[in-house]
């Protein structure tokens, strides 16, 4: 990766300011509270990523530590073309604010984002770089947090057919976001057509759950309680034997993080399904108008 590429602090930021801009939604969205919250690829610095989506999120959550969990930003596509309008800016203060508000940030690198693994050991504007980590649970569980592309055969074995498959991926985003402007448009929720398509394809192939499978035999190699992941965008929560398997899914097409409440237990946000369910506000009623009777 060129090392000319930015970290966090490193981008071309606006001043941070005290306080965030009002959120540009027509209500207030609900406070989030949990122990610990798992996000992985962001994929800041291209069109595909769900920025105002993702910022709205981050405003609704309080937490104690907060994972990064890879492709945060997408140095792949940087070095093709610069793309970082300001709602990728208004992401990154809103991680650098967690961080200096006293959440702790914890910063692992994927693929997309690998010219920062050269800074693992590191702390910058209070992000804790890390190539893995180990997370202690509220219960006493010990979770190995990676990104996950060791596991994926088509980066580790061909690189250049992960670039290929980049731009095509880039393509069917593309087509994703016009799809969705026209559902919007209808009042219909979001629906991810690279997702659908992915998918598809990737069940063909088995590819999901030789990647799953790949990590949980790692992670038991490890003698851990579980793992924590990314990289495939396909979130996923289960146990397989004494092993929990747990993918964050992406903010690209699904819209998801990974939870921990304050109990130790897990579970999969779909941020999402979560708006949808939110009472949506009433329009104020009519002012009532002056009727002039005949005299």
């Amino acid at each position: 990766m060129d090392a000319r590429l930015p970290l966090l602090h490193e981008l071309p930021l606006a001043p941070l300011l005290p306080d965030d801009p009002a959120p540009a939604t027509d209500a207030e969205l609900p406070t989030l509270h949990w122990r610990s919250v798992f996000i992985s690829d962001l994929h800041l610095g291209t069109p595909g990523c769900q920025a105002q989506a993702l910022l709205e999120f981050l405003r609704s959550v309080h937490c104690e530590q907060l994972y990064l969990v890879g492709d945060i930003i997408d140095g792949w596509q940087l070095k093709r073309r610069w793309f970082w309008p300001q709602l990728h800016n208004d992401v990154v203060q809103k991680l650098l604010r967690k961080a200096r508000k006293g959440t702790r940030v914890v910063f692992v690198p994927g693929n997309h984002d690998e010219f920062a693994r050269r800074y693992a050991g590191h702390s910058f504007g209070g992000v804790e770089v890390q190539r893995e980590a180990l997370h202690h649970s509220a219960d006493g569980r010990r979770f190995w947090v990676m990104h996950g592309d060791h596991f994926d055969a088509v980066v580790q074995c061909a690189p250049w057919l992960a670039h290929l498959g980049d731009h095509l991926y880039e393509w069917a985003l593309e087509v994703n976001r016009h799809v969705n402007s026209a559902r919007a448009r209808l009042g219909l929720p979001y629906w991810s057509l690279s997702r659908y398509l992915k998918l598809k394809v990737k069940r063909a192939v088995s590819f999901i759950g030789d990647y799953e499978a790949a990590v949980i035999r790692e992670a038991r190699r490890r003698g851990v309680d579980g793992v924590v992941c990314g990289h495939i965008h396909h979130a996923e929560l289960r146990e397989d034997g004494e092993v929990v398997y747990a993918n964050c899914g992406d903010w690209v097409e699904s819209l998801t993080a990974l939870v921990e409440h304050p109990d130790g237990r897990f579970e999969v946000f779909d941020w999402a399904a979560h708006c949808a369910s939110l009472p949506r506000p009433q329009p104020a009623p009519p002012a009532p108008t002056r009727q002039t009777l005949p005299v």
